[in-house]
């Protein structure tokens, strides 16, 4: 079955899709941007359940319902701050697994669509072309994985970030 993968502009807790991502903190505590923003949509739920959830490891991903929001589902997933020292290698690997293990997690559920939001790309400290080529690698290696996804949505705060994820897509994928 064929992916579609497309990209677009908006705010990520509009989506009615089965799944959307939250660029979550480890510790699954109350933030800003995307975090923030669901957090409005799905209401004082979300925030009552995180609150009695364990701990997150940067790379993995947690199934919360979508409560008030429109999306059925909020994956939440840990992405490691660029902007503090570390293994650079390590910090790419981590962002992967993040997009894997948000996939992964939404096949186990038989989902049909999921929206990721540029993660790591805001106070994560993430250059932009790095983040946005490592999602869309992440991506496309983990939805062979997860047959029961038909849609795949990058979705993007702004036109810019929108133009990195529309250029990187139209190149050729590598055999």
């Amino acid at each position: 079955m064929s992916v579609e993968i497309s990209v677009l502009v908006g705010r990520i807790e509009a989506l009615a899709l089965d799944a959307v991502v939250n660029a979550a903190n480890t510790r699954l505590l109350p933030g800003a941007g995307v975090d923030g923003a669901l957090r409005a949509a799905a209401g004082p739920a979300l925030t009552a359940l995180t609150a009695s959830m364990p701990a997150l490891a940067v790379g993995e991903a947690m199934l919360t319902p979508g409560f008030n929001a429109p999306a059925k589902y909020i994956i939440h997933t840990a992405a490691p701050i660029w902007a503090i020292p570390g293994d650079e290698d390590e910090k790419i690997a981590a962002l992967g697994r993040c997009y894997r293990a948000s996939i992964a997690l939404a096949g186990a559920h038989d989902l049909a669509s999921i929206a990721f939001p540029c993660l790591g790309t805001g106070n994560f400290g993430w250059p932009r072309p790095l983040a946005c080529s490592i999602a869309i690698e992440a991506s496309r290696a983990a939805l062979g994985q997860a047959p029961s996804i038909a849609r795949l949505v990058f979705c993007c705060f702004t036109p810019a970030d929108a133009q990195l994820y529309r250029a990187a897509l139209a190149q050729p994928t590598a055999v």
